[in-house]
Order: C-alpha cells, then sequence, then structure tokens
C-alpha cells in the first residue's frame, strides 16, 4: 500500500521502518523535507525506499495516512492539508497530546474524535497509541501475546488497519476491536497509566492483555 507518515520522530521513523521491510510504498512527511539532519537521519531509510515530502505531497501520495505527529498539533496540520486531500482516505491516529504540566491536552473528547469531527469525511482509525514505539513493530519482543486496540466507524477501515498491523507482527488474536471513534477516550486515557508503570518499572517496552474469564461455566464475576 501506499503509506503516509506525518510526523518524523521516533514514532514515525519506527513504523515507516517496519511497513518498507514488509513491502509498502512509505513516505514520510516533515514541514522541512530538506532539512539536512533529517535527511542523515533517515539516511538508511532513504537507502530501503523512503521518500520524504511535505505534509501535502505526502497526503497526496497515501492511500493510508498516519497521524504520529504531537497530538496537540495534530489538528492544526491536517487542516493545514485540507479536508478535501484526506477525504475518502485511512487515518490511522497514533497520537497522544500532553501538555507541559504532562496531564491529558485532549481530557474529555479524544483526539481521535477531533480528527473524526473535523474530517467527517475521512475514515479514521485509532490504534498503537497504548505501546511504546519498540514495541508497537515488535509485538514478539514481549514474554507473551498481548493486545492492541482499534477504534473507529467504518469496518473497512479497521481492516486494512488491521492488515498493517499484521505486517507490523501482531496477530489477528491480539486485536481488539473496540467500537466507534468515542472509545478512543480509553485509548489515550491509558497514556497516564502506561507512564506510571513505565516509571514505576523502569521500561518502556512493555505491554496489557486482555484475559478473558474461564469458560467452565463458573460464576467469577462481580455481584
Amino acid at each position: 500500500m501506499r503509506i503516509g507518515i506525518l510526523g518524523t520522530g521516533n514514532v514515525g521513523r519506527a513504523v515507516a521502518a517496519a511497513w518498507l521491510r514488509a513491502g509498502h510504498d512509505v513516505v514520510l512527511g516533515s514541514r522541512r523535507p530538506g532539512d539536512e539532519e533529517l535527511l542523515t537521519g533517515v539516511k538508511e531509510l532513504l537507502q530501503a525506499g523512503l521518500r520524504v515530502d511535505d505534509p501535502a505531497g505526502t497526503a497526496a501520495h497515501a492511500e493510508v495516512i498516519v497521524n504520529a505527529t504531537p497530538g496537540t498539533a495534530s489538528v492544526a496540520l491536517l487542516e493545514s492539508i485540507g479536508a478535501p486531500a484526506l477525504a475518502g482516505k485511512v487515518l490511522l491516529d497514533v497520537a497522544v497530546g500532553f501538555l507541559e504540566d504532562e496531564s491529558l491536552s485532549h481530557q474529555v473528547v479524544s483526539l481521535g474524535e477531533e480528527i473524526q469531527r473535523a474530517f467527517p469525511d475521512t475514515r479514521v482509525v485509532k490504534s498503537l497509541c497504548t505501546i511504546d514505539r519498540e514495541v508497537m513493530v515488535s509485538p514478539d519482543s514481549l514474554v507473551g501475546p498481548s493486545t492492541v486496540f482499534l477504534s473507529g466507524e467504518d469496518a473497512e477501515a479497521k481492516r486494512v488497519v488491521g492488515g498493517l498491523l499484521a505486517d507490523l507482527g501482531w496477530p489477528a488474536d491480539s486485536l481488539l476491536d473496540l467500537g466507534g471513534i468515542v472509545t478512543a477516550r480509553g485509548q489515550e486515557h491509558f497514556a497516564l497509566l502506561f507512564v506510571g508503570i513505565a516509571l514505576a518499572t523502569g521500561d518502556f517496552r512493555f505491554n496489557i492483555r486482555f484475559v478473558p474469564p474461564a469458560t467452565d461455566g463458573a460464576n467469577t464475576g462481580a455481584a
């Protein structure tokens, strides 16, 4: 697929490298596509076939757009591209917004919802925002299976994103569809617990797993 990744930070570069290895056509979107420091930092990816373009060119090229920008700046960047350029496309939103005091920028309505409301003709899917960039692209680096979540209104868009997650190494039974884009609130708010766990354990390379109840017929639920 033609994948356009908005954001040139660690997350954007990690998924770009993984999807290049899987054979996808990947463009990295930057406000400064000719920046020498950026081009030096992605030199190996450029040699592997990555291209760097401005945000508008990245979106125009892509079938799937990945929002890996800081969550506090995401909507403004997408607005600079324009709704017509995003119409009909799948937008995988992996961003979470943090303020300077380390609180979430989207306390009530999630960033995923904000993007969907601002661009109603774009098929927004929230995923990958509950894990570190290393685990995003190497789920088998953990001790056992774990869970990645999807939120969004469009079933076909979720199917497309599920395929891209598979290319990152996520098996189908690790994907949990939470429902509509409103459920992105839970994904984004998990960032607070994620940071707490990471600080408590000294490691960001972990994930959680949905563990269903026993199936022996016993009543294990709370009264």
